[in-house]
């Protein structure tokens, strides 16, 4: 009896000492040691445009960094011409295109130059029954109509695809007033200053050569741009010269990791699923060291893959000193506390497909290696 009361006391003890753990569960907490401004956190919504909501606050943040002042530019102005050349191109590719909603950063960039922008207050993009942006019926209507033209071995009328896009996100305006002045979109562009010449993605992959602009394999590199590549530890002196020096990164990456907790405001490279509501961290989870070959095993294997963009503005510490990336999210504020949270550096050395940089926030060594002038 007496032993038998002693392991059931032993045993109250491990369940009071769980409970304990939990009731105390690890938090962290980060002190950020280099911020560089950037607008007001967006929310795209129900809409798969983070490419375009990250992209834009990187190019939001080129404006403040230029001097411009704070400019709240429009996204849906580029993800409608977006969608424009997309179906162009599924159509001329026999209908094995991509007409979903995602791509990439380089693809704001070529709206820029081809069509101009506008602000968000001239053109909101929502032309529905909605307070924020809702994209399932146009992506359906998007798909319809892409496979119809392919099916009937006819390019798609100018006119159905902008009645289509008219319909979900307004008629584009020819002229504008902004600030009591005139515009068009190419106009206002020119205004902006912004030169996309200026601007290249980077990334750091083993199966094609180091210091070559080369192909990076994911469906939302639907028009097969090429970017720089680089060794990791070369990858990551990029993000954080640009950081140091004044310059912002527009980050493309996995967001479908365990360690990916954006409830927490943090994603790190661990096994933890530390997004789930039913883990309890007693102490601060171990991440797993990146090399450039555990990288390369993650992009072969697929664990990798191409989720979502985001906009890196600054560089963190945890309380151990770990150094983590301060990123604004497109996800809004109300499920996503300041709309920010942090990227460890382990994190990024695995889960990061490529970043857009400006060319002139790469280190002098390497921007030379590259052939950058």
């Amino acid at each position: 009896m007496l032993k038998k009361s002693i392991l059931t006391m032993l045993f109250a003890a491990a369940i009071g000492g769980s409970a304990m753990a939990q009731d105390t569960e690890f938090e962290y907490k980060f002190t950020v040691v280099k911020e560089n401004p950037a607008t007001s956190v967006k929310n795209q919504a129900s809409t798969g445009t983070c490419w375009c909501f990250a992209t834009t606050s990187f190019m939001e943040s080129e404006l403040l960094r230029k001097g411009k002042g704070e400019f709240d530019l429009s996204e849906m102005f580029i993800v409608r011409n977006n969608y424009i050349r997309r179906m162009q191109d599924n159509y001329y590719r026999r209908g094995k295109g991509n007409v979903s909603q995602g791509s990439i950063a380089h693809m704001v960039l070529w709206v820029m130059d081809n069509k101009g922008w506008m602000p968000e207050e001239v053109y909101n993009g929502i032309n529905y029954d909605s307070p924020t942006h809702s994209h399932g019926d146009l992506a359906k209507w998007v798909s319809t109509i892409s496979q119809t033209s392919v099916d009937m071995k006819k390019p798609i009328p100018a006119e159905i695809m902008d009645g289509v896009l008219d319909a979900y996100l307004g008629e584009v305006p020819e002229t504008f007033t902004y600030n009591g002045k005139k515009y068009t979109a190419e106009s206002f562009y020119k205004y902006l200053d912004l030169d996309v010449d200026d601007y290249v993605e980077i990334t750091s992959f083993t199966h094609h050569p180091f210091y070559e602009q080369i192909p990076v394999e994911v469906p939302d590199n639907w028009d097969h741009q090429m970017m720089y590549n680089l060794p990791l530890d070369e990858f990551m002196a990029v993000i954080d010269n640009a950081i140091n020096t004044g310059y912002t990164v527009a980050w493309d990456g996995d967001v479908s990791e365990p360690g990916y907790a954006f409830q927490r405001h943090v994603a790190v490279n661990v096994k933890e699923n530390l997004g789930s509501a039913q883990t309890m961290l007693a102490t601060k989870p171990v991440e797993i060291p990146v090399t450039q070959e555990s990288r390369q095993k993650g992009y072969e294997n697929f664990s990798t893959t191409d989720d979502h963009l985001e906009h890196i503005t600054g560089i963190a510490t945890d309380q151990d000193g770990v150094k983590y990336y301060k990123t604004k999210n497109s996800w809004g504020t109300e499920r996503n506390g300041t709309g920010y949270h942090y990227l460890s550096e382990e994190y990024v050395k695995a889960k990061t497909i490529f970043v857009l940089v400006h060319k002139d926030s790469i280190p002098k060594a390497i921007k030379s290696k590259l052939g950058i002038k």
